[in-house]
């Protein structure tokens, strides 16, 4: 009889220290979803307002260029600016507002942790924005060398402006991580080994192979110095009107019809000028 009466006892003290429990923890829970759906309200007004104020700002423009870039083009992958804000803020105030509740609840740990991972967002965000300027820089000087190698004629057009984009990339990407509190000491020796020990032999390929062009060059530097179109010269025999001086040759208009003489042939070569 007694030990059912002492298991009673016990069984009685456990329901009330649990009531008891329960009726301090239950206005904590309640200030919690309050807090939560408080901030479920406050997440949709500052979102919708946000969204009309970049839409104000037409910060949507930089899809376009962002978009327009080469390595975005080439497949299905395209950026959305007012998405990757709108979903930073979401995220921003969705953090906030759980270490609130954390806190109404006394979740120390919880709170805490989110309070870290609330502090290595902007370093994230921040990195990100470095890459993509890294990607819109490294695509800016690709289509300007791309141009003038064009212009002046210079073959491998595409093969020196991918490098330079690739090197602006690989540097803006490293940065990015360093921001993002990545260690890259290993990554930086390795590629800046790579990276000069290529840079090396393709200036070296590129100089000696390039010496004929440079010269070539300079040599119709020379001659749209001394010669115009239309002037009527005689060069090797051959009487006729200058129709054009590239890069590397100059078209001659004889009573025969059009030659195509090397550069170097008119500036080695004895150059009669009749008008």
């Amino acid at each position: 009889m007694e030990t059912i009466n002492e298991w009673k006892n016990v069984t009685l003290d456990s329901l009330s220290g649990m009531g008891k429990e329960i009726a301090l923890a239950f206005p904590k829970i309640l200030g919690a979803l309050v807090i939560l759906c408080l901030g479920w309200i406050v997440i949709k007004i500052v979102l919708f307002l946000l969204k009309k104020i970049l839409k104000l700002a037409k910060v949507d423009l930089l899809n376009d260029r962002i978009n327009g870039m080469d390595v975005a083009s080439k497949g299905e992958f395209n950026v959305d600016v007012i998405k990757i804000i709108l979903g930073f803020v979401r995220w921003f105030l969705i953090l906030v507002f759980l270490i609130v509740a954390a806190d109404i609840l006394d979740w120390k740990i919880i709170s805490q942790e989110i309070g870290n991972l609330l502090h290595y967002l902007p370093r994230f965000f921040s990195a990100l924005a470095l890459l993509m300027l890294g990607f819109y820089i490294g695509n800016f000087v690709k289509k300007t060398i791309k141009r003038l190698f064009d212009s002046l004629e210079f073959g491998g057009s595409n093969i020196v402006s991918n490098l330079f984009f690739y090197v602006i990339v690989i540097f803006m990407s490293i940065t990015a991580l360093n921001q993002a509190g990545v260690d890259t000491t290993i990554i930086t020796n390795n590629i800046t080994l790579i990276m000069g020990s290529f840079l090396l032999a393709f200036a070296l390929g590129v100089g000696l192979g390039s010496r004929e062009i440079v010269a070539d060059i300079l040599r119709a530097f020379y001659t749209r110095k001394t010669y115009v179109v239309g002037d009527r010269i005689v060069i090797n025999g051959d009487e006729g009107t200058i129709k054009a001086i590239e890069n590397n040759s100059l078209t001659l208009e004889t009573n025969t019809g059009k030659f195509i003489i090397p550069i170097k042939d008119v500036v080695s070569q004895k150059v009669e000028i009749k008008s």
